[in-house]
């Protein structure tokens, strides 16, 4: 009867699509797409499950794509959609999960809950589907819970979520709204540590981006961080506010390289860890173990701009700028209005001399002039710079907005390379992040003569020194359970003379309560023993008992799907699909061709 199976599913990955605001209220929409985004963190916590990223689920926000193209473009095998209507203090959510092969629906569910059950329901549905995924499509372990209860006061929760929605619209106006909500959140519940997370983020953006003082900003952040961390330091916001501390603001590599290293360790999913690694390794030079790690970031994160960005740039830096300029193409093509990949696009088409894609480039962009100039210098043959514009350069240290130093770089690449390297120096002493990767950077490729070049920053990571440090978990080594062939007999014969299958709802969890074993051992038994996932196993005795069934005169007055489902199927769909494949014909084809 087929018990083994040499093919094994290989593809057990979703993309959570955000929820629809089914609520009266539009400014409800902070909560589904909250919701949404605990539910992706919830099954990133599954190994052996491939789950999208945020940013390129909400990519499809507002669209109407068909969830097959979807499934094409992330390269996952299922989709979740539904929504959320919040009604005072209740919440109803529906969920729908979808085979992204075919667009049709093989699980879905309604939910009606009191506000405040939100952490119990969401670590119900992420559970349930994470069972149909493994049911569907192949082992994996799953934990007893996938989210635990952040705080007990929903009210700060609610808040929470508001600020979390204002914070990822990513500009000074809603960073500073974001901040009202997270600091109206700790004053509900004074122990909510994600909320004084994102007070650290928050300021810390306001004043990197010069819309507040820096010193002012800067402050307020750490003063949260310090409150932050004594709650919680297991969170990867933990690590990624230490990092923004160490990397960008003190430019401690080492510590920052332990952190991440600590941060990947607890989290190898997570993405902005990731990011940070490579970026890290890449303005050391390190640019084959950037690639990899920002790779590993676009496999659950494929439409994320800010990865392509990173890739962009490590392109760059290796002078690769034919690479450097498509992957900073593809960065703006997915978000147009982002201002570091056109500057990086300007450098771009500076170094490959594309005049007329500069000249149009830069129009309605700050600081043409200089842009000019370095385009001169490295095209033109400009080597002399008139007095009158190094003079009005002598100021340019104390712009702590400029993005690209092209000032710097002109000088760097004319005759004027003492006051270049001045002012480099002026720039390294401010720690600007803009100068972070100075080291590699080509356009000042023409200072690294000097031996003050070296001396203006020495940094205390050296990757080699560091030794081999894996930062993913070993999914073998959690997830492999002895099994053996006595165990698949048992198995078999259990279900041959018990007949679970006939049960149209029968699940791995519920076959694995009568058989006494916990469903982790159960999935992967059948999993390693046949290279089938559950629902293939099961329907295989389902499809013996039909044809059985088919083939007794007593049944000639039962139809085919009356038979179907008499053997456990619950889907027409489904039947149809598992009959023609095991058969090679149709249901309707097999009956009037004399069965078998």
């Amino acid at each position: 009867m087929g018990e083994t199976n040499s093919h094994k599913h290989t593809d057990k990955s979703i993309v959570v699509l955000p929820f629809v605001n089914m609520s009266s209220d539009p400014d409800n929409e902070y909560f589904s797409d909250g919701i949404t985004e605990e539910i992706i963190n919830a099954l990133t916590k599954i190994d052996g499950l491939k789950v999208i990223a945020r940013t390129s689920s909400f990519a499809f926000k507002g669209k109407h794509v068909d969830v097959r193209e979807i499934g094409r473009q992330l390269d996952v095998s299922s989709v979740l959609e539904g929504s959320v209507r919040k009604v005072q203090s209740r919440v109803r959510i529906t969920a729908q999960l979808i085979n992204a092969a075919d667009g049709t629906h093989y699980w879905s569910k309604n939910f009606d809950r009191e506000m405040e059950d939100i952490f119990a329901l969401q670590d119900e549905i992420s559970l349930l589907i994470a069972n149909q995924i493994r049911e569907n499509f192949g082992h994996f372990n799953i934990q007893e819970h996938l989210v635990s209860e952040p705080t007990t006061n929903i009210k700060a929760y609610e808040l929470f979520l508001k600020g979390h929605f204002y914070q990822l619209k990513w500009d000074a106006i809603s960073i500073a709204e974001a901040t009202k909500y997270y600091e109206a959140s700790v004053q509900h519940d004074p122990k909510f540590a994600r909320a004084y997370y994102g007070l650290v983020q928050s300021y810390g953006l306001l004043a990197a981006w010069g819309y507040m003082p820096a010193e002012e900003g800067f402050e307020i952040a750490i003063k949260n961080f310090m409150i932050a961390s004594d709650l919680d330091k297991s969170l990867p916001e933990y690590g990624m506010s230490f990092i923004g501390r160490t990397f960008w603001m003190e430019w401690d590599f080492k510590a920052t390289y332990k952190q991440l290293l600590d941060t990947l360790n607890q989290h190898p999913k997570y993405t902005d860890g990731l990011e940070a690694m490579a970026e890290l390794l890449m303005s050391h030079g390190y640019f084959k173990q950037a690639e990899e790690y920002i790779q590993k970031a676009m496999k659950v994160d494929p439409l994320s701009a800010n990865h392509y960005y990173t890739l962009s740039h490590i392109n760059y830096y290796q002078s690769k700028f034919d690479a450097a300029l498509k992957y900073v193409e593809k960065a703006l093509q997915i978000n147009p209005d982002f201002v570091l990949a056109r500057e990086l696009r300007i450098l771009c088409f500076i170094w490959l001399n594309k005049e007329n894609e500069f000249l149009e480039a830069i129009t309605e962009t700050p600081n043409r002039e200089a842009k000019t100039i370095y385009y001169n210098v490295l095209n033109k043959g400009l080597n002399t710079l008139p007095p009158e514009t190094l003079k009005s350069w002598e100021s340019i240290v104390e712009d702590k907005q400029q993005m690209v130093p092209y000032e710097l770089f002109a000088l760097a690449n004319t005759e004027h390379q003492q006051e270049a390297l001045e002012l480099l120096g002026k720039y390294v002493a401010q720690k600007r992040g803009q100068l972070i990767n100075f080291r590699q950077d080509p356009s000042l490729q023409a200072l690294q003569k000097f031996d003050a070049f070296h001396s203006l920053h020495v940094s205390n990571f050296k990757l080699e020194d560091e030794g081999e440090s894996s930062v993913s978990r070993n999914n073998e080594a959690d997830t492999a359970i002895p099994v053996n062939d006595n165990q698949l007999e048992k198995l078999v014969h259990f279900i041959k003379t018990e007949q679970p299958f006939l049960n149209a709802q029968l699940s791995l969890r519920s076959l694995a309560e009568m058989l006494d074993l916990h469903p982790n051992k159960l999935s992967y038994l059948i999993n390693e023993k046949t290279g089938m996932n559950f629902n293939e196993f099961i329907n295989q005795f389902r499809f013996v008992h039909f044809k059985q069934l088919a083939n007794n005169p007593k049944n000639a007055h039962l139809t085919i799907l009356g038979m179907a489902y008499e053997s456990g199927f619950n889907s027409k769909t489904v039947f149809n699909a598992y009959f023609k494949k095991a058969e090679g014909t149709t249901p309707g084809s097999w009956m009037k061709n004399g069965k078998a």
